[in-house]
């Protein structure tokens, strides 16, 4: 099935497959919290596609330079998804906190679990981009 193994059709795979979760939360987030407003929305909606896309991205990268290790796809793309959903928090923990407790109508969950739900996504994304994009430094061609 993989021709030539390429780095635009990793990123394409990724982002499609993080517009997909995206394209999710878009739909879900105003069931459970009417009051976000769409901004809010396509943020979420952008930032799955742009964490697809770095997965995808950093396909290229199969052996860390300075711990002189492989590093394996499920590695690479649960560690970048992960990386992302950290950032997430940081930057938006108050709403994530009232989204979650709007869900589930209490504050006994903290939004840190959106951490793994980025190690999760991350390694969805990385699986269809190395399976179908291939990876290595052969994606990027000479």
């Amino acid at each position: 099935m993989l021709e030539k193994p390429s780095l635009i059709r990793r990123i394409a795979i990724g982002k499609l497959v993080g517009l997909f979760f995206g394209l999710i939360g878009f739909l879900i987030i105003p069931i459970y919290s009417p009051d976000e407003g769409l901004m809010f929305r396509f943020a979420f909606l952008l930032w799955y596609t742009t964490l697809g896309a770095i997965v995808g991205m950093f396909g290229v990268m199969t052996y860390h330079p300075v711990l002189k290790l492989p590093m394996p796809w499920w590695f690479r793309s649960g560690l970048m998804g992960g990386w992302m959903n950290f950032l997430l928090v940081l930057f938006i923990y108050d709403k994530l906190a009232a989204l979650i407790a709007g869900y589930l109508g209490t504050n006994a969950i903290s939004p840190w679990w959106m951490v793994l739900e980025g190690v999760l996504i991350g390694l969805v994304c990385g699986y269809f981009a190395t399976r179908l994009g291939g990876e290595g430094k052969e994606t990027v061609g000479r």
